[in-house]
């Protein structure tokens, strides 16, 4: 078991004897005693053990240190292995965090005073982890000039829940500290400290119980060579099994350092994300060709989870009620599947053969997925139901995407999570549209179709009944606003406007 090794304080930690299925929030907070990392729920829900990540990211002149706010309580202490990593203790404590003027003491970061001078803190629980996303907030915009509104602090957040404040004061700390004098990260320093400790990492011996390899080749080698490895990308569901289940695993298979699957590209008819690709960055891109994916991406989780869990990650883990899935059927997506036998490509709701269960042999992973790019006339719908509106898991997921020209539907491809055993296409309502005008009664006869088709389950996030009503509804909602009616989203619902 080699060492895992890390930059923390401006300075290199070695720890020796890690097992693969530790926590970084035990790691940090039994082995390293930084207790100021707090233990909420262990499931990445609440944010009060977030931390912040420091990676390379780029090339040559263009190299930089990407700032990830992530969960410390449900990411395996392994997948940090070559980063830099701050907690809420090191923000006064690290050499790295320069002030702008040498004659001023440093004091708090601003991400702290922020939090004091706006009284964001009542009981303090929950305060350290907003205080790293303050963090990651800080260095990702403020350091970078850009000015702080309402709607980044809301978005840069949403993975923090607190019980006391109601927020407004750790929302107007978020755009208040870029007023304060700048404390900001020495890259340069911290870049050359990660060089060296890549260096330093390449002359160890490959590890045995934790694998992580940095090519494709020499992933899918290792998944022929240990078929029976615990394969993990982000941990926001494998970590889920460790924290609640208690899961141990003699070997783990991380797949996020593979260089070829941390890309996206594009051509000229598709976008190609790999699967080791974050849910944010993978969002990110989808968004700019599908805008609508942008408000679906706020939905799915908050930004700890997005910045952790991976695109192919969740597609792989085939949750029923996963919410990446119903929109890349409703995209018509791909899944690229590897061994060392060869690649090949199926349809994305192809993958599944049951509840959690897919058709990928023992030494296959999944490599990419490929999106086709949006054609003239298309119209993306994505809508989640559920009990909560930030960071809650489906009732319903419906995603549908249609063609539609002349007034008529020409094509139609619709995603369906939460109703079945696995992810859905919902064929006979998309039989229902194509070919017929785009009117009430169109969509009418598809929501019979789509009720006919599917046959949910009672569970306890929504009755079947609830479910099978949002099936009938959620089409019709489509068809309202595209007749001109405002869409009825709470994420459009400014607070700070209403009398």
């Amino acid at each position: 078991m080699r060492p895992l090794h890390f930059i923390r304080r401006g300075q290199p930690v070695a720890l020796a004897n890690v097992p693969p299925e530790r926590t970084l929030l035990e790691l940090l907070r039994d082995d390293l005693g930084a207790t100021g990392t707090k233990e909420g729920c262990g499931e990445g829900d609440c944010g009060a053990c977030t931390v912040v990540l420091g990676e390379r990211e780029g090339t040559g002149d263009q190299e930089r240190i990407r700032y990830r706010a992530i969960n410390a309580c449900i990411r395996l202490a392994h997948s940090i292995d070559g980063m830099a990593l701050w907690t809420v203790e090191d923000l006064t404590e690290d050499p790295l965090i320069e002030t702008s003027d040498a004659h001023t003491a440093a004091g708090l970061h601003p991400a702290q005073e922020a939090m004091v001078q706006a009284h964001g803190s009542q009981c303090g629980f929950c305060t350290p982890g907003f205080v790293m996303s303050l963090f990651a907030m800080y260095q990702n915009r403020c350091c970078k000039g850009e000015a702080i509104t309402r709607a980044d602090a809301v978005h840069d957040l949403s993975g923090n829940l607190c019980r006391c404040t109601g927020y407004r004061p750790i929302l107007d700390a978020a755009q208040a500290m870029g007023d304060l004098p700048v404390q900001a990260v020495n890259e340069t320093k911290l870049l050359q400290q990660l060089k060296l400790l890549a260096i330093d990492r390449q002359a160890l011996e490959p590890d045995l119980t934790y694998i992580s390899p940095t090519t494709e080749a020499a992933l899918l080698a290792a998944r022929a060579a240990h078929p029976q490895a615990q394969v993990v990308a982000g941990c926001t569901d494998v970590g889920l099994w460790v924290t609640k289940q208690h899961r141990q695993f003699a070997q783990v298979l991380d797949v996020t350092q593979a260089a070829e699957l941390r890309r996206i590209e594009r051509d000229a008819g598709h976008l190609r994300i790999g699967a080791a690709v974050t849910l944010a960055d993978a969002f990110g891109a989808l968004q700019q060709h599908w805008p609508d994916a942008l408000r679906f991406a706020a939905r799915f989780a908050g930004l700890p989870v997005r910045n952790s869990g991976t695109l192919g990650g969740n597609v792989a883990n085939g949750s029923p009620i996963g919410d990446s899935m119903p929109l890349l059927i409703a995209l018509r997506a791909r899944v690229e599947l590897g061994s060392v036998r060869g690649t090949r490509e199926l349809a994305l709701e192809d993958l599944y053969t049951g509840y959690r269960q897919n058709v990928m042999a023992a030494d296959e992973l999944l490599l990419r997925i490929h999106v086709p790019l949006p054609q003239p006339h298309e119209r993306l719908r994505a809508y989640k139901v559920s009990k909560r509106f930030d960071d809650d898991i489906s009732a319903v997921c419906l995603v549908l995407n249609l063609t539609i020209e002349h007034g008529s539907v020409q094509a139609a491809s619709i995603g369906a999570g939460g109703v079945a055993a696995t992810p859905a296409r919902a064929r006979a309502a998309e039989a229902a549209l194509v070919g017929q005008p785009w009117s009430e009664a169109t969509v009418q006869a598809a929501t019979a179709a789509l009720q006919a088709e599917f046959n949910p389950i009672s569970d306890m996030r929504a009755s079947s009944a609830y479910r099978r009503a949002m099936l009938a509804a959620l089409p019709l909602r489509f068809w309202l606003e595209t007749q001109g009616g405002a869409p009825a989203s709470l994420d459009l619902l400014a607070l700070e406007e209403l009398p």
